[in-house]
């Protein structure tokens, strides 16, 4: 908070709870991990109470790996569809976190198939859904990410060194 004079944009990352979402809304201005409509709903109604339209990533399980969160890649349109529509929610783009691969190159496809899906989305023309943003890619493999379309990479690693 001390730092929201410094016009600083904040981005929440990560699983999100439904029971967290007035703090989120209120200390975030983009959300990248929305991935389903009743997480979608209450932050629509906790953004109406402040008067904000709150900035949000649709996170899609590109992989289809159990341990990833995210939306189905064939549910992703079908959640755009019905998130578009909250007065206070406004989707900027698409987020996932491919699987681990030491070889970037490996993880190129992942990005590709996040690209193909913004742009069926982009397509579609739904109102209120902009799809500008693709956040993926990492440390390791930000560049493939970039080559891909990313416009939002995440980089802690690169910056901060490994986890102890």
């Amino acid at each position: 908070e001390a730092l929201r004079e410094e016009n600083v944009s904040w981005h929440f990352i990560g699983h999100l709870q439904s029971n967290k979402a007035k703090y989120a809304v209120r200390l975030f201005d983009l959300i990248h991990s929305i991935d389903s409509l009743k997480l979608a709903k209450e932050l629509n109604k906790r953004a109406s109470a402040l008067g904000k339209v709150q900035k949000i990533l649709v996170q899609v399980n590109i992989s289809g790996e159990a341990t990833k969160s995210g939306i189905e890649t064939e549910q992703a349109v079908r959640l755009v569809r019905h998130i578009a529509p909250l007065e206070n929610i406004s989707i900027q783009g698409l987020m996932t976190m491919p699987p681990f691969f030491n070889a970037p190159e490996k993880v190129r496809p992942y990005f590709k198939a996040l690209k193909n899906l913004q742009d069926l989305i982009r397509d579609e023309a739904i109102a209120n859904v902009h799809v500008t943003e693709l956040s993926m890619g990492m440390s390791g493999d930000f560049a493939a990410a970039i080559e891909e379309g990313a416009t939002l990479v995440r980089v802690g690693t690169a910056i901060f060194g490994e986890r102890a």
